[in-house]
């Protein structure tokens, strides 16, 4: 039984058959499923979802692509959310430079203020970095983020920098990439990290892993995550999904 720890099934990919990839999810041992939104449309969608299924859950938080979009009314509505039982994580917040949609001083003030409402409400804090690790560390330093900790999402950083963010209290999730033949640092992590600090997920609709890659992704593909790192690791894929599992569950305190 495997958990995909980021998902996407609030996307309008899904729109036409939802419940035929969350049935093919299910089918595959995927036994819970967390889904992330970062605005407005995409958090009330999670909302719905985690609402209508047992094994769903939500993170609420606000993209830094869209930093400059997000009011204080917007944050005051995700405190909120934030005390509902299925609500599990704030995020996915941090830093992405790779678009320049939101000034930099923009996001770096939205993703401190997420870190300390993670604080507020006791939630682990969910992090998105594009080209922005060495602000992304140093800002989780600054606002002392290993008193909630979180999920380092779909990551994409060094050895050294996954040992960073572990000492901060921090898991390492790994995605799609982690499978794709040329990732040379993926695959590093997935064998140096110890497996008591990894999660598996898919960020789906996005980067969907071999042989899949190019094409929508969907939960059921987190079992191909898990394979490739219990190959990595010469270990079996039940040590995988059960420990992964067993680190999510305790993470967002899920019984």
């Amino acid at each position: 039984m495997l958990i995909d720890t980021h998902v996407h099934l609030n996307d309008d990919q899904y729109e036409d058959d939802i419940e035929q990839v969350i049935q093919r999810a299910l089918d595959t041992g995927i036994e819970r499923m967390v889904v992330v939104g970062f605005d407005r449309p995409t958090i009330t969608r999670a909302m719905e979802l985690a609402e209508m299924h047992s094994f769903i859950y939500a993170v609420v938080g606000w993209h830094p692509v869209d930093a400059i979009d997000c009011t204080e009314e917007d944050l005051q509505w995700i405190e909120e959310l934030a005390a509902h039982p299925k609500v599990v994580g704030i995020g996915e917040t941090g830093l992405d430079y790779h678009w320049d949609k939101s000034p930099k001083e923009v996001q770096q003030e939205l993703f401190r203020k997420q870190i300390r409402l993670a604080q507020k409400v006791k939630l682990p804090v969910i992090i998105h970095n594009r080209d922005a690790t060495a602000d992304v560390v140093r800002i989780l330093q600054e606002e002392e983020a290993e008193i909630t900790g979180g999920i380092m999402h779909c990551f994409s950083g060094s050895v050294e920098t996954a040992k960073q963010c572990i000492d901060m209290n921090f898991m390492i999730s790994l995605g799609g990439p982690v499978t794709f033949k040329n990732a040379k640092v993926p695959k590093q992590v997935a064998t140096e990290i110890p497996l008591e600090y990894l999660l598996v997920e898919t960020d789906a609709p996005y980067l969907a892993p071999h042989p899949h890659r190019g094409k929508r992704n969907e939960p059921a593909f987190v079992a191909l995550v898990a394979e490739q790192i219990a190959e990595l690791k010469g270990i079996s894929l039940e040590e995988v999904a059960e420990t992964t599992t067993q680190n999510a569950m305790k993470l967002f305190s899920i019984d």
